[in-house]
């Protein structure tokens, strides 16, 4: 197929990537500046199951919408909208469009921290027009669907990188603005389609007056026109073309790190660094990363979180310009009683476990408190996905917390013994434990072991099922490592005390 002339000079980079950690992989091409979960995004989007590259798959949809709507009389660069709007990671239609597959709700993903210029301003007229093309794209795309779901994406991240406080009336006034250039440009389009096609609707004003003013230069005044010129559309070709939805492949695929209109609930990535939005925030507070890592060890709070009350308060705030919401977030009136948090000293004992469960390298490693309690776990895994890897990694950190506000290991070991799910089978490396159902089934067996003092669970059944794929590659078979078979690892490391060098 004939890549896009605007791909041209495009610097790609080509790896594996799996739409999800139990799926093979597939060779997928991107450029060579996004990240590997864009490349995952792009597996679950593509059609089909061999590779992919990101130009050859655009052209794939782009091309036949693109020709309907300039048979239908739109402008002929039409194309050239769609490519611009996937290359800066403005917008991306969702998997049904990808895949040329019918749906009688197709969507739009329109990344709200993409339409920042270099000057670091919001550009309210390039947003007013890609949700425009949206629904000019979608329209032609599934021309029997009557609803559409063009929606607006990381109005967190946009947030952070403004500097405006997600919390505030300011960020609240912003979004309202937002929704009402969405909404009034979609229904502009929608109009514009209707009059092409004859299939005129009701097109009620049933949406509130934007605000005034907005803490962003331009964007209330852009609101208040796309509402000004709504007035004037005669008819729509939809019943809906606004929403907002559960994030999907096409928010991996720009980049989008927290769907639709909800606050950022950690500002860590599931690698344990930074997020974007995170580091927007310290680069317009005027902190450097050291600074902001001695102001949480000092017990401050360099980068603000936010939970359900504030996303019930933007959820409210929203939802009167949008035709299609999610449910709205409950708000806990009454907090429920915690325990209160008990500290690892600083340097503290445990044991580094190395093992092979199903053929699957992984490493569990323990903190404890000063009377040998366990206090932390880590989950280190060798060759596993990196979903995989983030989702474990954030596993053993709720796990940790757990522990440290007072749930008893016990707790833990009857809620996860005997889960199964792949990599599963035969454990080498432990003596404490033959064989697992699962990574969490062998973690907590060895857990139960080493500090509970438990060998009385019973073996792991494992079914055929489980234990297919999951030996070596190369069909060598697994091996015992070198350990001791009749000694525990907090045995093994006595009162052994690890301190840096």
């Amino acid at each position: 197929m004939k890549i896009h002339r605007s791909w041209h000079g495009v610097r790609l980079r080509r790896t594996d990537a799996g739409a999800d950690p139990d799926e093979p992989a597939r060779a997928v091409t991107i450029p060579a500046s996004w990240e590997d979960s864009a490349a995952a995004g792009l597996a679950a989007l593509a059609p089909g199951h061999g590779p992919a590259a990101l130009p050859a798959a655009a052209e794939a949809w782009i091309r036949p919408v693109a020709e309907r709507a300039c048979k239908a009389g739109m402008e002929p660069s039409f194309a050239d909208r769609l490519h611009w709007l996937l290359q800066l990671r403005r917008g991306a239609p969702t998997d049904s469009v990808w895949q040329g597959l019918p749906t009688p709700n197709p969507g739009f993903v329109l990344n709200l921290p993409a339409f920042l210029d270099s000057a670091g301003l919001f550009d309210a007229g390039a947003f007013a027009e890609a949700v425009e093309t949206a629904v000019v794209a979608l329209s032609y795309a599934a021309p029997a669907s009557a609803r559409l779901s063009v929606t607006m994406a990381d109005l967190s991240g946009l947030l952070c990188a403004l500097g405006i406080a997600y919390g505030s009336d300011d960020a609240r006034d912003i979004a309202r603005a937002l929704a009402a250039i969405l909404r009034g440009r979609a229904d502009i389009a929608s109009g514009r389609i209707a009059r092409l096609t004859d299939a005129m609707r009701p097109a009620p004003m049933d949406w509130p007056v934007p605000p005034t003013r907005t803490a962003v230069p331009g964007l209330a005044e852009a609101a208040r026109a796309a509402r000004q010129q709504a007035l004037a559309v005669e008819g729509l070709r939809h019943i809906a073309c606004t929403a907002i939805v559960a994030p999907g492949p096409a928010e991996a695929l720009l980049g989008v790190e927290t769907g639709g209109i909800a606050p950022a609930f950690s500002p860590l990535l599931p690698s344990g660094g930074l997020s974007k939005a995170a580091r927007a925030w310290l680069a317009v507070s005027g902190v450097t990363a050291e600074e902001a890592l001695a102001m949480s060890m000092a017990g401050g709070t360099p980068i603000p979180s936010y939970g359900s009350a504030e996303h019930a308060q933007m959820y409210d705030a929203v939802a009167p310009y949008i035709e299609s919401m999610p449910a709205r977030p409950g708000v806990l009136t009454q907090p429920l009683p915690v325990a209160a948090r008990a500290d690892l000293p600083a340097r503290r004992a445990g044991y580094t476990q190395k093992a092979l469960v199903g053929g699957h390298k992984m490493y569990l490693r323990t903190g404890e408190y000063d009377n040998g309690a366990l206090g932390e776990i880590f989950i280190a895994l060798h060759k596993e996905g990196a979903a995989f890897r983030g989702l474990m990694d954030n596993f053993a950190a709720a796990v940790s917390l757990g522990l440290q506000h007072g749930v008893p290991l016990e707790a833990f070991v009857e809620a996860f013994t005997f889960t199964r799910f792949g990599p599963a089978g035969s454990v080498e490396g432990d003596p404490a434990v033959r064989q697992a159902t699962s990574l969490l089934d062998y973690t907590f067996r060895n857990l139960a072991a080493n500090y509970l003092g438990r060998r009385d669970i019973p073996d792991a059944e494992i079914e055929e099922a489980d234990t297919i794929g999951n030996g070596p590659r190369d069909g060598s078979p697994l091996l015992p490592l070198e350990l001791p078979a009749d000694a525990s690892p907090r045995a093994r490391r006595r009162a052994l005390r690890v301190v840096s060098k």
